[in-house]
């Protein structure tokens, strides 16, 4: 007779939150594996959430993946309040969301009080700038698209997101050393991009 273990279909239940955030925290062998599936388990919720927060489908993108790299920068810090990680995961979503709401607010207040507070300065020119940083952003963010994808998936990662080598490493499961040659190459094809598209 089979044992339950051994017939078909029938596996291993299924681990809890909790198990996986301790193997994420231990950061062995099954940290990545575990990290994996706690991103699975949970993406789709922590996206929709997102969106729910901001209307954007871009902005709940990147919330889904600057909470997700928060959950992996912290592991072995943070600690569950619950066998579930999704509490924590809405809890660091509304967090960031509530932060860039807040730098947008920011930004906007500046923008006013330079237009009303140096009238030597013209409307025209604020906007002008503006328009000048957003056009130079979209220019590094398309050289970025053009770049080999292993260099493009690093930039993202450490350029763009400000993520330690160390952890874009273990993310990605290369060396440490691999992100900072690549980091290198990056730069140096990013600058000759960046130059033919202002030349042209």
């Amino acid at each position: 007779m089979l044992a339950l273990d051994d017939a078909p279909g029938v596996g291993p239940p299924p681990e809890s939150d909790a198990e996986l955030w301790r193997a994420i925290a231990a950061d062995g062998p099954e940290a990545h594996a575990a990290f994996t599936e706690l991103f699975q388990r949970h993406a789709e919720a922590v996206w929709n959430y997102a969106y729910r927060l901001t209307a954007s489908w871009a902005q709940a993108d990147d919330l889904l993946s600057t909470a997700f790299l928060n959950a992996w920068r912290t592991r072995g810090r943070a600690v569950l309040t619950r066998d579930s990680a999704r509490p924590w995961l809405f809890t660091v979503t509304a967090r960031l969301a509530r932060d860039e709401r807040r730098t947008g607010a920011r930004l906007a207040a500046l923008r006013q009080r330079l237009s009303r507070t140096t009238p030597e300065r013209d409307h025209a020119d604020v906007v002008a700038d503006g328009d000048f940083a957003e056009r130079r952003l979209r220019r590094v963010v398309q050289a970025v698209d053009r770049l080999p994808r292993s260099e493009r998936e690093i930039v993202r990662l450490c350029l763009l997101g400000e993520v330690s080598t160390a952890d874009a490493a273990r993310l990605i499961g290369i060396a440490e050393a691999s992100v900072r040659a690549r980091m290198s190459r990056a730069r140096a094809r990013l600058r000759v991009l960046i130059k033919e598209d202002s030349d042209d």
